[in-house]
């Protein structure tokens, strides 16, 4: 099987042999069980994670309740950005939702790939920018679209979700609570809008 981190970078820019073979033996790829914590709120120090097979949640609690800030499927990052800042805490939890298989990395791994290969820093900040758009992109749709519309969305962009993921936790992520959820979906079946 092909190296999807390789094949992940190659759609950003065109690496040498040389370069996919330091990304194909630097990919740390691991599967994890459902229900395995990746990181938990409050560390300081935490890897980033790269989906090659399966379904991570990242969310808060908040006044003891879950809110789902987002999921990460094949082809994604999961990285804290607050925990690069060295003693700042990581404010969210990220647990696998399904078995997943994932490449995991770090500062210190990527400051040695980038001293091999300086070019994978600009590659590197190429990915930030992507994960960071995706990010503003999902929050800006939260202030401003009301759950009706973030649920379209989310159905209309990642359809698999509705499949993969229990749909309370669909619920938190649009934010409303599941008996919300349900009635914006006999709404929406009722108007014949999917």
């Amino acid at each position: 099987m092909e190296n999807k981190l390789v094949q992940y970078f190659s759609t950003l820019a065109t690496l040498t042999a040389e370069e996919a073979r330091a990304i194909d033996e630097g990919a740390n790829v691991k599967t994890v069980q459902k229900g395995t914590f990746l990181w938990r709120a409050g560390q300081t120090i935490a890897s980033t994670y790269f989906v090659w097979e399966g379904c991570l949640r990242e969310y808060l609690v908040v006044d003891g309740e879950e809110k789902t800030t987002n999921f990460y499927t094949e082809n994604q990052w999961a990285i804290p950005f607050n925990s690069f800042t060295p003693q700042e805490p990581i404010l969210h939890n990220l647990v696998c939702v399904e078995d997943t298989t994932l490449s995991m990395g770090n500062e210190e791994e990527a400051q040695h790939i980038f001293k091999q290969f300086p070019r994978f820093e600009t590659i590197s900040r190429a990915v930030m920018e992507t994960v960071f758009q995706e990010q503003r992109k999902a929050m800006t749709s939260y202030l401003t679209d009301s759950p009706e519309q973030r649920y379209l969305k989310l159905l209309q962009s990642r359809p698999d979700l509705f499949q993969r993921v229990p749909q309370y936790q669909l619920a938190s992520y649009i934010g409303v609570k599941p008996e919300s959820l349900s009635r914006i979906r006999k709404r929406i079946m009722k108007n014949d809008v999917i």
